[in-house]
């Protein structure tokens, strides 16, 4: 009968892949956002990270998986800080402002790397867009229920409304031009009050 690895081996070695995978998905971000994708190869990588070719082939098959693994991070990290903007809101409509200055900050940011826009058509990515629509949707409704938005269209059409409109928090340079856009966009969306997180 085999005798199973102890618990601390098998966690030590998991830790040592995860830093490998780590360290590859890093160089390679860092390697496309400065040199662009022409000359991405998994040799270079190899040579950058100071990894055996045979070893990286172990963790990617290929540099687009690389950088999807990167872009999925990348989401799953926004992701939690929409998750807990709307923590922080002391109610719904103050939830909803806060997850869309979020939204719309990171929008104007950006991810700080060209190439990012050619994954957003990945699957992962289309996930993640539907969970912040459901999002937004759902602290819509909330707000809806509480009195503070008045328009009776559907919840989904309205945070699709919002999330539309905050694709032009790509032009707005700054956090105050960020700000009025977001007044403007609670008011499309009924809102009762003025923002006040927006506001500050």
């Amino acid at each position: 009968m085999t005798t199973p690895m102890p618990k601390l081996w098998n966690d030590t070695i998991e830790a040592h892949r995860d830093a490998v995978a780590t360290t590859i998905v890093n160089k390679t971000a860092e390697l496309a956002a400065a040199e662009g994708l022409h000359n991405l190869t998994m040799a270079r990588i190899a040579k950058e990270t100071g990894i055996g070719r045979a070893t990286l082939y172990k963790y990617f098959s290929e540099v687009e998986q690389i950088l999807v693994a990167w872009h999925a991070r990348e989401v799953s990290t926004h992701l939690a800080a929409l998750d807990q903007a709307g923590a922080k809101g002391a109610g719904p409509l103050a939830a909803l402002e806060a997850v869309l200055l979020a939204y719309a900050e990171n929008a104007r940011r950006g991810h700080g790397h060209a190439f990012a826009a050619l994954l957003h058509s990945m699957p992962h990515a289309r996930h993640a867009y539907a969970r912040v629509e459901a999002m937004v949707a759902e602290l819509i409704a909330e707000a809806m229920n509480a009195g503070e938005i008045e328009d009776a269209s559907p919840a989904a059409e309205l945070a699709r409304y919002a999330l539309a409109a905050i694709a032009a928090a790509q032009q707005a340079r700054s956090k105050p031009k960020l700000e009025r856009l977001l007044r403007m966009i609670l008011r499309g969306l009924g809102s009762r009050s003025d923002s006040q997180s927006a506001s500050r």
